[in-house]
């Protein structure tokens, strides 16, 4: 018979004696916790309740707690290197690519041409969303390429099998620049670099370098498109992302399909309305255009500059207009966008060709069960291992006592403090007043927070950092103005709460990323941040909740989050936790995210082919806007969408057309 020691916690319906349990055949039964149980004595007709909370069943935790930390080597704020700068085992995520995924039936070539690229050239969530849709649609069976500019700043050695594949030369300000392109792996995603010979892309950085970085991506756009005509290389869909590469679009229509690239078809993705590629059209016109051709509403002139002397062009407005299909990030931001900003009636004008598609996360990137970064791993099943991460980091940070480690403070790590953090860049969009405020209000409550961000802005570094000089010394804030993709992925895994404020979010990746590592979101109701959080206490939906929203951008309305979430942490703890189990679940991966874009990019490619069978002379048109006034309305879009195409004036294509 096993001897264990208990705590026995006792509800009796009428009292006796614990010799009187001993008598022979006492009935029992259990419950589905093996620590309950119901006694009942048959002889006085009496029943008790007990619930046993076991030693044993500490042992095991204990055991466990133990088998995890034995080998980790505990950090100190005192360390001479900061423990998110250690050394890593090397991290190959595209070998835990899910192999169940199905094949796609009609595969395609597609070649994502961008200015990020996660983890190489990653400065925010585009670099992320880049990899992540790259990679979901490679296990779908399709042929993907990556294209982007070989920064100086890249570390060569995250690239394997990289070689000089063409040396050519592409043109810029009058002059046909020496250009190199290179080709590696980097996560088993083929990656082409660009190198042009000039001075575009030196530097210790992606952006905020001492060139010019407006003509730099004119002239990358246009040397994409000029290494895809040497080559011969003919993708079905070329996937440009923002502002940076929305030359590529007008350089296409305009230049290259009279050359010699007919079948490739452009989707662009906007994933921040904010940054709109100002220039002017003598900066436009070194890529080889002409400039004052796009300097009309219905092309490319900026819609806030007219009757102005210059009046300017924007890239995004000309991206817009002249790719096949565009996307932003969310389907709450796409309702934003078409109501606010100077940018909506372009989009309004072409809403027959603009969707929006959340985004996913990349969870072979994001993986609590395989994270290289972490001290220790976990998943739904087992989440011993969340508590060690939250312990670490604490100790790392000095956020926990200084002392011997005890097995005891890591089980207890629940009923501690909860540990918010803040993983954002420090710009208005994020909600800096909201942040500041959040940080002095979780000191209130009792909790801790962390935030990790820089600040671009020198007045805003200013500012924070003197928040950091009060408060970082403390036992409850740490203010980080850096950024570390190692210490993002230990904050996530260590969080209870994650915070994102933001003003507008088109997306968001922090929430979903945090729900992948057992971190509940508190996030303000917009955008991505609207269709991906549920609030806990939305009666209507409690199937979905999963988080707690907030709508103003007062500190009222913070407060109340956070006083929310802190109650719901300390007074719910079991349904606490059965939402972070919920969460982990929660299937926000690519290949959802991919399956959408994988529709677009057939329909663009679907309508083409129908329009390229035919043949396109003035009578044809003509002979198609007869069918358009005899009720054969889908030709309205077929023909506005694609006047480009056929070589016509956009304006006075889509004037006859409407006049139908």
């Amino acid at each position: 018979m096993t001897t264990m020691s208990s705590v026995v916690e006792m509800k009796i319906g009428a009292f006796f004696s614990f010799s009187h349990l001993l008598k022979p055949k006492p009935l029992f039964t259990t419950t589905k916790q093996s620590s309950r149980f119901t006694f009942h004595d048959h002889d006085k007709n009496q029943t008790s309740k007990f619930r046993i909370r076991s030693q044993v069943g500490a042992e095991k935790r204990t055991a466990s707690i133990d088998s995890r930390v034995k080998d980790i080597i505990w950090p100190s704020p005192d360390d001479e290197i900061a423990f998110w700068n250690r050394e890593f085992p090397r991290w190959d995520v595209s070998q835990q690519a899910p192999a169940e995924i199905e094949q796609d039936s009609d595969l395609m070539h597609i070649i994502h041409v961008t200015a990020e690229m996660a983890p190489i050239a990653k400065v925010g969530g585009l670099g992320d969303v880049v990899t992540g849709l790259a990679r979901a649609c490679l296990s779908r069976g399709h042929k993907v390429d990556i294209m982007l500019p070989f920064y100086d700043c890249i570390q060569r050695e995250q690239i394997s099998e990289l070689e000089l594949v063409t040396a050519y030369e592409s043109y810029y300000d009058g002059n046909w620049v020496p250009t190199n392109a290179y080709r590696g792996v980097v996560s088993k995603i083929p990656v082409i670099f660009i190198q042009p010979s000039n001075h575009f892309f030196k530097g210790q950085y992606v952006y905020g370098c001492s060139y010019n970085e407006l003509e730099a991506y004119l002239c990358f756009s246009r040397a994409c498109l000029e290494w895809m005509q040497v080559t011969r290389t003919q993708p079905d869909i070329i996937h440009i992302h923002e502002w940076q590469t929305c030359a590529l679009p007008l350089l296409y229509w305009d230049m290259y399909h009279f050359l010699s690239l007919k079948k490739p078809r452009i989707v662009l993705t906007i994933h921040n309305m904010e940054h709109y590629g100002e220039c002017n059209q003598e900066q436009l016109s070194k890529c080889g255009l002409d400039g004052s051709i796009y300097a009309t509403v219905e092309k490319a002139v900026d819609d806030r500059t007219i009757g102005h002397n210059p009046e300017r062009l924007s890239l995004l407005k000309g991206g817009i207009v002249y790719s096949n299909a565009v996307v932003t990030v969310s389907p709450t931001y796409l309702k934003e966008t078409l109501c606010t900003g100077w940018l909506a009636n372009t989009l309004i004008t072409n809403r027959d060709k603009y969707y929006g598609v959340l985004n996913g996360i990349d969870t072979a990137m994001w993986n609590p069960a395989t994270d290289v970064f972490l001290p220790s791993k976990f998943n739904a099943q087992n989440m011993e291992g969340k508590k060690i991460c939250k312990y670490y980091v604490q100790r790392g940070l000095g956020l926990i006592s200084k002392g011997p480690l005890a097995r005891k403070h890591i089980n207890q790590m629940e009923n501690k403090a909860p540990l918010v953090i803040c993983i954002a860049r420090l710009v208005a969009q994020k909600g800096l007043h909201l942040i500041i405020h959040a940080i002095k209000r979780v000191e209130e409550l009792g909790g801790q927070m962390i935030v990790l961000g820089k600040a671009s802005d020198g007045r805003v570094h200013s500012e924070f950092e003197g928040l950091a000089n009060l408060l970082n010394q403390g036992p409850s804030i740490r203010i980080l103005l850096m950024y570390s993709e190692e210490l993002s992925h230990m904050l996530y895994a260590a969080a209870d709460m994650v915070l994102v404020p933001s003003m507008y979010e088109p997306c968001g990746l922090a929430q979903m990323i945090g729900m992948r590592y057992g971190a509940i979101p508190i996030v303000r109701k917009t955008g991505g941040l609207a269709d991906t959080v549920f609030d806990m206490d939305d009666q209507l939906h409690c199937e979905t909740a999963n988080g707690f929203a907030f709508e103003g951008i007062d500190e009222g309305s913070l407060n109340s989050a956070l006083d929310r979430a802190f109650s719901f942490y300390r007074e719910k703890p079991e349904e606490w936790n059965a939402t972070i189990q919920k969460n982990l679940e929660i299937d926000n991966s690519w290949n959802n995210t991919a399956g959408k874009y994988i529709d677009i990019y057939n329909s663009v490619r679907t309508i083409m082919t129908v329009i390229t069978r035919l043949s396109w002379s003035v009578s044809s048109i003509m002979m198609l806007l007869e069918l358009v006034k005899s009720g054969h309305s889908f030709l309205v879009t077929t023909l506005s969408a694609f006047s480009l195409y056929l070589g016509n004036d956009i304006a006075s294509l889509k004037l006859t057309i409407s006049s139908c």
